[in-house]
């Protein structure tokens, strides 16, 4: 039996993962009562098949390519690592593909959960179709958020549904190594899953169609991961794409690439980039193109839509795809639709709370593959490319102390910009083990706009890989 019912709340949620629940969050912070929509699991697909389960497969791969380097350490883990335990550790990091915990947090937050798809049919107002097959109307008194984020692009390619290829989902939540694996893109998810899954004992070829590997970072960034993966055994090759692939009745995949050479494999994973979850939210209704992403201006309101009321959070508004960005994102609509709510007048100048401004200068993000790389701002391509005129300072990392006493065989370069006029940095890249950690440091730097010259007082410790701000200052000084 179908029945309908209508409850009105003054902000509703579209979409449970990290974007939407940090927006409800704010938003039931701020006295709003508020309801999140969730068609899959809570907490979305960077706690389920993303960012969790991705770097639980990572992070034994790198640790023991960092230990095999280590004197003492190297005769412990000269063995291959133990497939099911790492699969098990990737498990217990997805919560096993329960989201108990999540909406355990949900409602001790006060936000009220509604399971089913929920579609936009009007002003303010949302259907959830439950999985009983019920239908709920929702109104808004303020807001309504988009955050459905976003899905794994297939590209054209004749027959793929047969193909049952692998999207970033199967990649990170399959039950075991695949003997022969053929990844196809040169991204941030290709060079992880090589590096993963090589680890684990497949045998990786991958595909890219451009020149090199990440190609929207500094050259020296993917030329380092691509030394790294041939090393540890990968086919690396480049300006190919895939124009013709099948599944035969062995089960094997057989691609044809733009070079006329083949490739066989057991599995071949497609990470050729994302596109919205929007095709089936009722975008329509609205005037909009089901299917697209949906445009914002920095205070992550729907430029498209009259009246101040529609939020596109995360991903679906193409701003910065990295789940940290999109919760920074959701910090900023959950002011602005609390400020909204109360009268307020907005503050959305740079660095404001109503502002997302690090979307468009300072944008952290972590490749977790041997060697890591760490990029926040801009690279020396896109100084070029917006007409910045900057100072370009690099280092070798592997000169520290810190970076040898980390690893004897240290290999790493990182690379500041610096705004020739402001005198402040407005990019940096590191390449190396362990560089991540760099990266919050980095961040500050710019998004606090710190003088160069002030960057001369904050002291490193010796003998650490941090230690790399004070050598990048000396080189710049001698320079």
């Amino acid at each position: 039996m179908t029945t309908e019912n209508t409850r009105t709340y003054d902000v509703i949620v579209i979409g449970a993962g990290p974007v939407g629940e940090n927006v409800a969050d704010r938003t039931t912070a701020a006295g709003l009562d508020t309801v999140i929509v969730e068609s899959e699991l809570v907490g979305g697909e960077c706690s389920y098949w993303a960012c969790e389960p991705s770097k639980a497969l990572l992070r034994p791969a790198l640790l023991r390519a960092d230990a095999l380097r280590v004197p003492g350490i190297d005769p412990a883990v000269k063995n291959s690592l133990d497939v099911d335990a790492v699969l098990a550790h990737r498990d217990r990091m997805s919560a096993d593909w329960k989201d108990d915990d999540q909406v355990a947090w949900v409602a001790s937050a006060g936000i009220d959960l509604l399971r089913g798809h929920g579609r936009l049919t009007g002003q303010r107002e949302v259907s959830v179709r439950t999985p009983d097959g019920d239908t709920v109307r929702l109104r808004a008194r303020h807001a309504v958020a988009v955050c459905t984020g976003s899905r794994a692009a297939l590209p054209p390619l004749p027959g793929i549904g047969d193909l049952r290829p692998w999207t970033s989902r199967e990649a990170t939540s399959a039950r075991k190594p695949p003997g022969r694996l053929a990844v196809v893109g040169a991204g941030v998810v290709g060079v992880e899953m090589a590096t993963a899954w090589q680890a684990l004992g497949s045998r990786v070829v991958l595909l890219a169609r451009e020149e090199g590997l990440l190609p929207r970072m500094e050259p020296f960034a993917g030329q380092m991961v691509t030394e790294r993966l041939r090393e540890a055994g990968a086919d690396v090759r480049f300006s190919v794409s895939v124009t013709a692939a099948e599944r035969g009745r062995d089960g094997a995949v057989r691609a044809t690439l733009s070079d006329g050479t083949d490739v066989v494999a057991d599995e071949i994973l497609f990470a050729t980039g994302r596109a919205p979850r929007t095709e089936d939210i009722g975008l329509d209704v609205l005037g909009l193109v089901p299917g697209e992403w949906l445009a914002t201006d920095d205070s992550l309101t729907v430029t498209a839509v009259p009246g101040e009321w529609l939020y596109a959070v995360g991903d679906v508004n193409r701003r910065a795809l990295f789940t940290h960005q999109g919760k920074y994102q959701a910090r900023i609509a959950g002011s602005v639709i609390a400020a909204r709510a109360r009268g307020q007048r907005l503050d959305t100048g740079r660095w404001t709370p109503h502002s997302g401004t690090a979307d468009t200068e300072a944008v952290p993000g972590v490749v977790f593959t041997d060697p890591e790389i760490a990029t926040v701002g801009l690279t020396t391509a896109e100084a070029e490319r917006a007409g910045r005129d900057v100072e370009v300072v690099d280092y070798e990392i592997g000169r520290l102390a810190g970076a040898v006493q980390y690893r004897p065989d240290y290999r790493g370069r990182a690379r500041v910009l610096i705004d020739r006029d402001r005198q402040v940095v407005v990019g940096a890249t590191f390449a190396g083990p362990g560089v991540a950690e760099l990266l919050y440091s980095a961040t500050v730097a710019i998004t606090g706009e710190v003088p160069v010259d002030r960057l001369w007082h904050a002291v490193p410790a010796f003998p650490t890989i941090s230690e790399v701000w004070l050598r990048l200052l000396e080189t710049r000084r001698d320079a």
